[in-house]
């Protein structure tokens, strides 16, 4: 028997449950972005950090924070680049104990494909809805993120972040 998810019963609560339209629709995403990048032979996580590292010359560290990664995560996702001829490492000119992530040509059209690949995977998320839809929910969720959720609150108990499957 197939189970289907579904937030708490709305009869008992006074606001639409959020935390479960979020997170069931950020996960169902998460599941056709990783179906996509297969097709091209990776996973959203590799594309995301050879797309972060094309745009500057970071160090693993720097690069682990922007692909908002663990050190141990990001060390065995550039090993797998690395492996495959995407990206390098070499010594930082100003520290040659820091290590400068560089995308090789392959890793850089990789990326370019992985852009399309993204972009036909969020167009059609956005084309399910009319246009008007489309620019009310677009418009509504960036303000989200950039005022009331740009950023977590201090809690008591950690909440862990979701990571894409990779």
């Amino acid at each position: 028997m197939a189970v289907t998810a579904s937030p708490v019963s709305q009869r008992e609560r006074q606001v639409i449950d959020l935390s479960f339209l979020l997170n069931h629709a950020s996960h169902v995403l998460a599941t056709r972005m990783t179906a996509a990048f297969a097709e091209i032979g990776i996973t959203p996580r590799d594309y995301c950090v050879l797309a972060h590292a094309m745009s500057g010359e970071y160090t693993q560290i720097e690069l682990a924070k922007l692909s908002d990664l663990d050190k141990t995560t990001m060390l065995n996702t550039l090993d797998e680049l690395e492996r495959a001829g995407y990206a390098v490492r070499r010594p930082s000119p100003a520290d040659r104990r820091v290590r400068i992530v560089a995308v090789t040509p392959a890793g850089a059209g990789l990326v370019a494909t992985g852009h399309q690949v993204a972009d036909r995977v969020h167009g059609e998320v956005l084309d399910a809805l009319r246009p008007q839809e489309r620019q009310a929910f677009t418009g509504a969720l960036t303000g989200l993120v950039t005022g009331l959720l740009a950023e977590p609150v201090e809690c008591d108990r950690p909440v862990r972040r979701a990571r894409v499957p990779g």
